[in-house]
């Protein structure tokens, strides 16, 4: 399990590897990754703890997906410059109803493999009894050298941050209580906090437990994974539409198709490293596999066909068939007649971020409406645009919008 795991990008390092290892290769165990449900949605850089779980529960091992709906209320400080927003609890419990369909996607919950919301136990907590119990067996000195808080003492760490590393250690030892948990599983920038856990099991238990973390992944220009020109890549597609979510993986470089094919779809190695050597206009197949794939994972096969055909169709100059899925704004007979500007309209359906950048755009040649370049930075959409009560607005080469004219 610990090679399959390595081998497709899922390992940076762990604790007691040689007995994890033997572990791994000798028995089914219980694992666990927390997600704070900060949002209502995941997004790609939950991509890598879900489908690293996947894994593991596709190898046989029993798995728990925890809902931080008690660590939410104080926010991780690890990565974070500032203070995190803070969340009431009804936030966070519509929150976790928003991610839970999300997680359904990638694992199979049963009476074995569980959801679990550490509000349970967090939520009735005696702090007495928890200073007592668990507090001391926690150095403020080893605490404050853990790189999550040393570069947050300039700036700020508050008291109530501070406790979230003996928060979720406290986690791992009543997962280990109720469901033998022996080992968790989260992203590098949560090493502190994972070896905490194992280390407050092994003394206050006695008992072996482990920790394995991912890499915090960019791509290989050094961009964080997930940015797009809208902000974050979203996993619910009320937020970033399954057309958009394809068209990310579509145009991912060249050099990371096989690491994210390995990392972000079920699909064997032995084929993941035939497309990965695929080269020239040849990776486009890779790419579109590769687009396919997480796509499917996230809104299902036949949403997944339907953006390909979409995106083939409009790069092609092809009638789409479906064009459901591709991303549109609808606006009022009585607006669009009202006279809209060129800047205005590429500023509403959000595919420019500002009217100044429609302007450079424009003036780079980049500016499309119905495939038709707009050189004139007077241009208003009128009635001569419309398509059977539609407008094909284009940015660059890559970035469609459709605009629904409605009474």
């Amino acid at each position: 399990m610990l090679k399959d795991l390595k081998e497709r990008g899922f390992y940076k390092q762990s604790t007691h590897p040689e007995e994890l290892e033997k572990l791994l290769n000798e028995e089914k165990i219980c694992c666990y990754i927390g997600f704070d449900p900060t949002a209502d949605s995941m997004h790609v850089g939950h991509l890598v703890p879900l489908m690293g779980l996947a894994h593991m529960q596709r190898a046989g091992h029993r798995i728990i997906a925890l809902m931080g709906g008690g660590t939410a209320m104080i926010g991780d400080p690890s990565g974070k410059t500032e203070m995190r927003q803070m969340l009431t609890e009804d936030q966070l419990e519509s929150n976790i109803l928003g991610i839970s369909p999300q997680l359904e996607r990638f694992l199979d919950f049963s009476e074995q493999d569980l959801i679990v919301n550490n509000s349970e136990w967090l939520r009735e907590l005696n702090y007495i009894d928890f200073l007592r119990d668990i507090g001391r067996h926690f150095s403020v000195n080893r605490m404050l050298s853990f790189e999550t808080y040393k570069v947050r003492l300039d700036s700020g760490l508050s008291f109530l941050e501070f406790n979230y590393q003996l928060l979720q250690a406290y986690d791992f030892l009543e997962l280990n209580r109720r469901y033998n948990c022996t080992l968790q599983m989260g992203g590098d920038d949560q090493w502190a906090n994972i070896i905490s856990g194992t280390d407050l099991i092994r003394r206050v238990e006695r008992k072996d437990a482990f920790g394995l973390t991912y890499p915090l992944l960019t791509t290989s220009s050094g961009k964080k994974m997930g940015k797009t020109e809208k902000g974050a890549l979203w996993l619910d597609s009320k937020r970033t539409s399954a057309y958009d979510y394809f068209q990310y993986w579509v145009n991912t470089e060249d050099t990371d198709v096989e690491k994210f094919l390995a990392l972000f779809t079920f699909l064997p190695m032995d084929e993941v490293r035939q497309l990965g050597q695929l080269k020239g206009a040849n990776i486009r197949e890779a790419k579109q596999k590769l687009a396919f794939e997480t796509t499917a994972i996230i809104h299902g096969k036949e949403i997944a066909h339907q953006v390909q055909e979409a995106a083939q169709s409009l790069f092609s100059g092809a009638t789409i068939s479906n064009k459901s899925n591709v991303p549109s704004t609808i606006i009022s007979e009585v607006e669009f007649f009202g006279g809209l500007d060129i800047f205005e309209i590429f500023l509403q359906t959000e595919l420019c971020k500002s009217k100044g950048e429609a302007r450079r755009l424009l003036a780079q040649g980049g500016v499309y409406v119905n495939e038709v370049r707009i050189d004139n930075p007077s241009y208003c959409l009128g009635e001569t645009d419309l398509q059977n009560g539609e407008i094909l607005l284009r940015v660059g080469k890559k970035r469609y919008h459709r605009l629904i004219i409605k009474n």
